[in-house]
């Protein structure tokens, strides 16, 4: 029976401010629809989209503000027209919670390209005028279309960084074929991000290359990772022996950088992947096109590619490395974020902590 009149108060964390602070903070959930599943949140990976806007920095944060996009839980009630989920089974929400369902992406099963735009899952108006709160709570509404099922061996504090750093990167490397046995490929980037790129591309049987301006995380790359190699990319001896040597590079990082010292390392009709946010990006055409490259970016992944993902994970054993934290210590985690200061992926132990 649906409970078209029925609101739960939900718990959760949010900010209020531009200072970024999260507190508790209770707020109703929509009454479940015909076509929705609520699910009790037992975990909320902390990505680096919760700070920027917590904090305001793009300039559009609707406060009171609950963030959270890596969500995982176990669902407790369907509506009267849910079929593929029933009551029970361990469930994952990413990105977005809604679509127009109606245009070509959509009907592709490509919802993150949808041309009216897909609903995000925290700050974002939903088609009934509501603002969507995301996972740092107790539980979430959300229509079936954008829940995935989660295998029941495996973990759900590992599931929920897969429904956003783990997508992020899995829908390029799938979509430019980096998934050929024998290929080589560069990492730039070495956080919640880059680390999936590096597990991905050894489950595909790639030689996997990190580059990273530093040499701290040497050690942790090749061996907790299982990276090939590791350069170092202020050492120009280094870079200049790596020349015109990979398929394809997945680029993660964030912070302004070069693009051409990176398209110097790719093959002739190599891939250049960009899933991180410069706030420019610039390089000669001579880095391109002489050598038939291609330049892509890329974001989150669609519905059909983000289930395939999961499947991948579960059969292969990929799991992000990841520190599950209480909610009472995510203010200091998303400073830690903000610092770099985390291998790789915080997960809010929501079940637990938050009450």
């Amino acid at each position: 029976m649906d409970s078209q009149t029925k609101t739960e108060n939900c718990l959760g964390w949010a900010a209020t401010d531009p200072t970024g602070v999260l507190s508790p903070y209770k707020f109703s959930r929509r009454p479940l629809g015909s076509d929705d599943v609520s699910i009790k949140i037992t975990h909320c990976g902390v990505c680096y989209a919760d700070v920027i806007w917590s904090r305001n920095m793009f300039g559009d944060s609707i406060y009171p503000l609950v963030p959270g996009h890596e969500i995982a839980g176990i669902v407790k009630e369907v509506g009267s027209n849910v079929q593929r989920i029933k009551v029970g089974d361990p469930v994952g929400v990413g990105t977005y919670v809604n679509s127009c369902r109606n245009c070509e992406y959509c009907n592709d099963g490509v919802e993150v390209q949808c041309v009216k735009g897909p609903v995000l899952t925290f700050n974002h108006i939903d088609v009934d005028g509501t603002v969507t709160k995301g996972g740092y709570s107790s539980h979430i509404v959300v229509h079936e279309r954008y829940c995935f099922k989660i295998p029941n061996n495996y973990p759900l504090a590992s599931a929920a960084p897969l429904l956003c750093a783990g997508i992020t990167v899995y829908t390029p490397m799938m979509r430019y074929n980096m998934n050929q046995p024998g290929k080589s490929l560069g990492v730039i980037g070495l956080g919640g991000l880059g680390h999936m790129a590096v597990k991905f591309g050894k489950a595909f049987g790639l030689s996997v290359t990190v580059l990273s301006t530093s040499t701290s995380k040497k050690e942790e790359a090749l061996s907790l990772l299982g990276a090939d190699n590791f350069v170092v990319t202020s050492d120009q001896e280094q870079m200049k022996g790596l020349s015109k040597s990979l398929d394809f590079i997945i680029d993660t990082a964030s912070g302004d950088h070069p693009f051409d010292p990176y398209l110097s390392l790719l093959k002739s009709a190599g891939v250049y992947a960009l899933v991180g946010f410069p706030s420019e990006i610039k390089f000669s055409t001579a880095s391109l096109s002489p050598g038939m490259k291609t330049f892509a970016g890329s974001v989150t992944g669609g519905t059909k590619m983000i289930q395939e993902m999961i499947g991948f994970c579960a059969a292969r054993k990929i799991y992000p490395q990841i520190e599950v934290i209480p909610i009472q210590y995510v203010n200091e985690a998303l400073e830690r974020l903000v610092k770099k200061d985390v291998k790789y992926r915080f997960v809010i132990d929501i079940e637990n902590t938050l009450k």
